[in-house]
C-alpha cells in the first residue's frame, strides 16, 4: 500500500524498522486492531484515524459514522480488555460544536454538530469521556481546531489554496475554484497540536482539551496571504463554484485554548501568516 507522505522515513535506515514500525489494520475490522495491540502492547495510544473530510461526509454518511464513530468504540473496547490498558488520546474535532451557541468555544461548550462527520465525532468524543468516567481509564479527547501543514491533503481548502498559489506562480495552472470565501476558521500548525496531544498523556490526570489558536481568519485572508507571498493578486485567479459550498456551515468556529495553555504549559510556535508561508514554500519546492 502506498504511503507517499512516509517515503522519506522509509528511506532513512536510522528510522525505518528501528524507530518506525508499520502495522496494518482497519477500523471496520476489530480483529486486525486487536492483533496489533496485542503484539505491540502500547503504553500510549494516539487515535487519529477515520474519515475526516467534513464535506465528503454528506456524500458518505454511513461510512463516515462507521469508521469515525464506531471505529473509535471498537478501539476503546479492545483497549479496555487489555491487562494494562494504555493511555488513550482520541483526536476529536471542533466540528462537534457545529453551529456554536457561544464564541469562542471551550471544553464546556455544548455540542451541536451540523454534519455527519461532526455527529460521528461527537459520538466518539462522548464515548471517550464515558469510558474515562465509567471504567476509570486514562482516556482523553483532543478537541482539535483546523490543524494544517505541508502534509495536508489537496482536497482541504488550505492546501488547495497554497498549492494553487505555487502552481499559478510557476505557470502550471491559471485559477482555483472555491466556495464561500467569507467562511472563517481557527487555523493552527499540526506539529504544535501533536505536541499538545503528547503532553495530554503525560499528565497525572486524564482530561479533555481544546487545541486551537484563539484567532480566526477567513478564506479571503488565506488567499491574500498565500498569493501575496508569491507576488500575485488572488482576485485575478479565484473563481466561485457553488459546488464547494457545504449544505450547512458554521461561521463562528473559534477555539479557546486556555486550559491547554495553563494545564499543559502549551503554546503554539507558528502564527497564521507563518503557517501559510511555510505551506506555500513547501508547494513551491514540490512543483
Amino acid at each position: 500500500m502506498e504511503r507517499s507522505r512516509l517515503k522519506h522515513l522509509y528511506a532513512d535506515e536510522q528510522i525505518n524498522n528501528k524507530q518506525l514500525f508499520l502495522h496494518y489494520a482497519d477500523l471496520d475490522d476489530p480483529t486486525t486492531i486487536r492483533r496489533v495491540i496485542s503484539k505491540v502492547q502500547p503504553t500510549e495510544f494516539y487515535h487519529l484515524a477515520g474519515q475526516s473530510h467534513v464535506g465528503l461526509s454528506f456524500d458518505i454518511p454511513e461510512s463516515t459514522c462507521d469508521t469515525t464513530a464506531i471505529g473509535t468504540l471498537r478501539i476503546m473496547e479492545i483497549l479496555r480488555d487489555q491487562p494494562n490498558p494504555p493511555r488513550f488520546m482520541h483526536a476529536s474535532s471542533r466540528e462537534i460544536f457545529g453551529t456554536p451557541t457561544v464564541s469562542p468555544q471551550d471544553e464546556n461548550t455544548p455540542v451541536n454538530p451540523n454534519s455527519p462527520y461532526g455527529c460521528a465525532k461527537t459520538f466518539a468524543t462522548q464515548m471517550t469521556k464515558i469510558y474515562r468516567e465509567a471504567h476509570g481509564l486514562f482516556f482523553c479527547n483532543a478537541i482539535c481546531y483546523n490543524h494544517e501543514s505541508p502534509r495536508r491533503g489537496e482536497n482541504f481548502v488550505t492546501r488547495k489554496v497554497t498549492l494553487a498559489a505555487a502552481r499559478i506562480k510557476a505557470g502550471q495552472q491559471k485559477s482555483v475554484s472555491l466556495g464561500d470565501l467569507d467562511a472563517a476558521r481557527d487555523w493552527g500548525y499540526a506539529k504544535d497540536y501533536v505536541e499538545a496531544m503528547w503532553l495530554m498523556l503525560q499528565q497525572d490526570t486524564a482530561g479533555d482539551y481544546v487545541l486551537a489558536t484563539g484567532v480566526s481568519h477567513t478564506i479571503k485572508d488565506l488567499l491574500e496571504t498565500a498569493f501575496a507571498h508569491v507576488g500575485l493578486n488572488w482576485q485575478d485567479h479565484v473563481e466561485i463554484d457553488s459546488r464547494f459550498k457545504r449544505p450547512a456551515d458554521a461561521h463562528e468556529l473559534l477555539g479557546n485554548p486556555a486550559k491547554a495553555e495553563q494545564t499543559l504549559n502549551w503554546k503554539r510556535s507558528v502564527d497564521f501568516q507563518q503557517l501559510v508561508h511555510l505551506m506555500v514554500e513547501a508547494d513551491l519546492k514540490r512543483d
